[in-house]
């Protein structure tokens, strides 16, 4: 009998030393004895389909980071239907005969995120959306899926801002509501969840622009930033009293569809796992 061929799986951005799935990843490989490897793997703009088109010689599959989780789909063999309406792909496994079907776990891991707030969350509530990248483009799927009635988005980049709404209310057949940047904060006296999915707020990047004291009381506050733990935008947000959910929840939850699809093992996000991932974080300082 062959011996069992070892599974590897990586994640793939330019650039990518900053991304915690090698951690995640490696804590579920040991966890469960599993005989696999999980790496990062810079890949710049200019080398993203020479590395697709030459994955399933080395991998099992990726995960796609900035910036290539939009053209990513276009280099699928197959897509997952909810993918395809969101326009990006974050998630690739590597299917018989070297195909490549893409998926997207961050509309997962998002969902999963926000339920962790319990009642917080009033899931078909309006919702303000800042940014329109490839991340807004699955919370915007998350939130149509979640029964959210109203859903505003407001972007910087008016152009970018008009596109993303035509693209994604003509992909989920929702009328969404475009918001110019000068008027973001008049949409919060009206919405139930405010959610950044820009970079505003990581470490070494500017604040948010965002004064919440038009916001709702009893509000929900999400940043998918999860570096550092808490952003300026939640720290005013906890000292306004409005309940918050940070970016850490959402990289586990999205992590472990792709771990199933490439080891065969489906994981659990536990708070060993959170510790693990808090504490690597906080080496990096």
């Amino acid at each position: 009998m062959p011996p069992e061929k070892t599974k590897r799986a990586c994640v793939i951005g330019w650039p990518v030393k900053h991304s915690r799935s090698p951690v995640i990843h490696g804590y579920w490989l040991k966890k469960y004895g599993l005989k696999g490897s999980y790496e990062a793997v810079a890949v710049p703009p200019d080398g993203l389909e020479k590395f697709l088109r030459g994955l399933p010689r080395d991998y099992a599959g990726c995960n796609i980071t900035l910036p290539h989780k939009e053209e990513a789909l276009g280099l699928m063999d197959e897509v997952d239907p909810l993918a395809r309406k969101a326009g990006a792909v974050n998630t690739v496994a590597v299917r018989p005969g070297g195909k490549l079907y893409g998926f997207n776990t961050d509309i997962h891991g998002f969902t999963r995120n926000l339920e962790s707030a319990g009642k917080a969350w009033q899931k078909k509530k309006p919702a303000l959306v800042v940014g329109a990248g490839g991340a807004s483009r699955a919370v915007v799927a998350a939130l149509v899926g979640a029964g959210c009635a109203t859903i505003y988005i407001t972007n910087r980049t008016p152009e970018r801002l008009r596109l993303l709404g035509e693209e994604l209310s003509a992909a989920f057949g929702v009328s969404l509501h475009l918001v110019g940047w000068h008027d973001r904060e008049d949409a919060l006296a009206t919405v139930d969840l405010v959610v950044n999915t820009t970079s505003q707020g990581m470490e070494g990047a500017p604040a948010l622009e965002l004064d919440l004291r038009k916001l709702k009381d009893g509000a929900l506050v999400a940043d998918l930033i999860y570096t550092p733990l808490e952003t300026p935008l939640l720290r005013e947000a906890v000292r306004r009293h409005h309940p918050t959910v940070g970016g850490l929840g959402m990289l586990l939850h999205q992590a472990a569809p792709g771990f199933e699809a490439w080891f065969g093992v489906k994981p659990e996000v536990d708070e060993e796992l959170r510790k693990v991932v808090e504490d690597d974080l906080a080496k990096a300082k």
